[in-house]
């Protein structure tokens, strides 16, 4: 089991792919606009972890769930996206189609 920090490279990935420098999206999150790209960059490196609440507005202005960012692999990841995306009701008939499934291969 890896007791890797999962956060630097989900925030990472998920920056790149919102297409935002470290600086943009610092500043974007309430950051100090001198301070903005540093704190970041500390996030990224994994030298230092942001608190809850900074998580929280880092993943709304990335348009993921807070949970992707505790994703330990990228598979988990695309669902914890994926999921998100769906309506209540699409998620209720996943957990349904999930449970038939499992049902399925116990007997």
């Amino acid at each position: 089991m890896s007791t890797k920090n999962p956060i630097p490279e989900r925030l990472k990935e998920a920056r790149s792919k919102a297409g935002l420098s470290q600086r943009a999206l610092g500043i974007l999150v309430g950051f100090d606009h001198a301070s903005a790209s540093s704190r970041m960059n500390h996030y990224e490196k994994g030298r230092h972890v942001p608190d809850i609440d900074t998580l929280r507005r880092i993943a709304t202005e990335l348009n993921v769930p807070l949970n992707y960012f505790f994703c330990d692999d990228k598979v988990t990841a695309e669902l914890a996206l994926l999921i998100s995306k769906m309506s209540d009701e699409e998620r209720v008939q996943l957990i349904e189609l999930i449970n038939k499934t499992a049902s399925n291969q116990k007997g």
